[in-house]
């Protein structure tokens, strides 16, 4: 509980947020967002739709909030929906939630603000750090959050990457295996790891405009109101100006 309260602050002081990982044995990669790109952008909201919203719901996201703000044409904007769905719905999970927690354990939680909570560097060093595990469930693992019940659905773009272990000591005189990287996968996956790393890039950049999409407007009016600020301060010089020209006047004496 004090954790989420601490994250509440610091987003309303606008301090930027990266938590480290759960227990994880790399460090987080760094990932750069533009959200000024929107073809990037609407790359990413596909990924999500192709990828994540089998599972999981955005459901404090629409589907018109998205079409709007990437300035998407019709037949852009229907693609990202399922059939039955208008612009003005939430973009749910393809997956019943009954379903899914037979499946998963429980339910796969909504990625709205997921962002916001982990950060864009979290998010890209977990997409990117699966890596063959036989003695999970679905046979993975991953870097920055140990034993996540999830399975790897970028597997057959990245291929299935394999563990780097190193022995360590610990204080009572025995050993154990800790994991300290990645190496590439034995089987390579069917994208070169440029283009999956792109696709990555671009998934990350939608969820991050997702937890904030009014961000955007505000980066957009960013340029006006440096202008009215730079034109308020030259019109204040020149009235600072004026007012001291005649109180500097020296006074004429009878």
């Amino acid at each position: 509980m004090m954790k989420v309260l601490v994250i509440f602050l610091l987003n309303l002081l606008g301090v930027g947020v990266v938590l480290a990982s759960d227990g994880g044995g790399i460090p987080l990669k760094h990932v750069s967002v533009n959200l000024a790109d929107r073809a990037a952008l609407y790359r990413g909201a596909q990924t999500f739709v192709a990828q994540c919203a089998t599972c999981h719901t955005a459901e404090y996201m629409r589907y018109g909030r998205v079409a709007s703000d990437l300035h998407l044409s019709k037949a852009q904007a229907e693609s990202l929906m399922p059939p039955h769905l208008k612009l003005g719905d939430e973009m749910v999970s393809f997956m019943p939630a009954d379903y899914a927690k037979t499946v998963f354990g429980t339910v796969p939680p909504d990625l709205t603000l997921i962002a916001r909570v982990r950060g864009a560097d979290w998010l890209y060093t977990y997409l990117t750090s699966f890596y063959a595990d036989p003695t999970k469930r679905w046979g993975v693992n991953n870097a920055v959050f140990p034993g996540v019940n999830m399975p790897d659905v970028f597997a057959a773009m990245q291929g299935v990457q394999e563990p780097v272990y190193n022995t360590v000591k610990l204080p009572d005189g025995s050993s154990e295996e800790r994991l300290v990287g990645l190496k590439a996968p034995v089987i390579p996956g069917n994208m070169p790891p440029a283009e999956f790393d792109s696709l990555v890039r671009d998934l990350v950049a939608y969820m991050v405009y997702m937890g904030e999409p009014a961000k955007m407007q505000r980066m957009s009016y960013g340029p006006y109101v440096l202008g009215f600020i730079l034109l308020f301060t030259v019109l204040m010089f020149l009235l600072k100006t004026d007012y001291w020209r005649d109180i500097k006047k020296p006074v004429k004496s009878d």
